[in-house]
């Protein structure tokens, strides 16, 4: 089977949710979206490599936030390449979205509610998506799927804050993490024990904000601007340690001077990185 691996099985989970909620047999689902029944059959049964595309249409027909879902896609996708056999350091698979009606979003530590499958508003429509994740552990593939009819467009929708105004808010409740509205900004960094991290920018939102994958409970990440409070995030569970966890914003019209810190959950060292 393709979706073997725990990310190919924790994305397949994740479309049969999301495709339950809306209530829609594949045949319905093929007649709303540019793929087949047969694909969708494949798909949401981890036979067959799903596009992206698809996971954000199907989140756009459900209603629901697309960033988890695309976040658990970036790592499968790398399962399917095989980029992440090749240098992705050991530790837990990815968790499976949770269901419904779990809390919701605090800013002060960043976490996303768990009824969501990532972050980037993370919530709205087919528009929104999770940014791409660093080289070695997952570039997006251009699909070879062939449309058989196409979906409805979507608005791209205004982001809720700019500059200051988005200081200690969630990138993701914002909007301003879209396709088209973020970039890494540098280097992706891979620290010592093996954690990911990188800055995060968007130039709509004149703001920036950390990302973390591959971490351990405990670990921690904290960016900063200059004339800008510090915003961080501590890993806190499992379920968070195979998935992207993002800081707060910070307003940051001028991408210089920022810098991303990450303190291992045993203190052996703070390891930061300038932009």
């Amino acid at each position: 089977m393709t979706g073997s691996a725990p990310e190919c099985v924790a994305l397949a989970e994740g479309l049969r949710d999301v495709r339950a909620r809306t209530g829609l047999s594949l045949a319905a689902l093929a007649e709303r979206t540019a793929y087949s029944k047969s694909s969708w059959e494949r798909y949401v049964n981890g036979k067959k490599p799903v596009p992206r595309q698809a996971v954000e249409a199907l989140c756009a027909i459900a209603g629901e936030p697309s960033g988890r879902l695309l976040a658990l896609w970036e790592l499968a996708d790398a399962e399917w390449s095989g980029r992440a056999r090749q240098t992705r350091p050991a530790g837990p698979p990815p968790a499976a979205p949770a269901p419904a009606g779990a809390g919701g979003t605090t800013a002060a530590d960043g976490r996303a509610p768990r009824r969501r499958l990532l972050t980037v508003g993370v919530g709205v429509t087919a528009l929104a998506a999770a940014a791409v994740i660093a080289p070695v552990w997952g570039w997006s593939r251009p699909s070879t799927e062939q449309p058989t009819n196409l979906a409805s467009p979507a608005l791209d929708p205004a982001p809720g804050c700019q500059g200051k105004a988005c200081d200690g808010k969630d990138p993701d409740a914002m909007l301003c993490g879209l396709p088209g509205r973020v970039d890494s900004l540098g280097p992706q960094h891979r620290t010592r024990t093996g954690a990911g991290v990188e800055i995060r920018y968007s130039k709509v939102c004149a703001a920036a904000w950390g990302r973390i994958w591959h971490a351990k409970i405990g670990d921690t990440i904290e960016i900063s601007a200059p004339g800008t409070r510090p915003r961080g995030i501590v890993v806190r569970d499992t379920a968070d340690t195979g998935v992207y966890r993002f800081t707060p914003m910070v307003g940051a019209p001028d991408r210089t001077g920022l810098r991303l810190c990450f303190v291992p959950a045993s203190s052996t060292g703070r390891e930061c990185f300038d932009r």
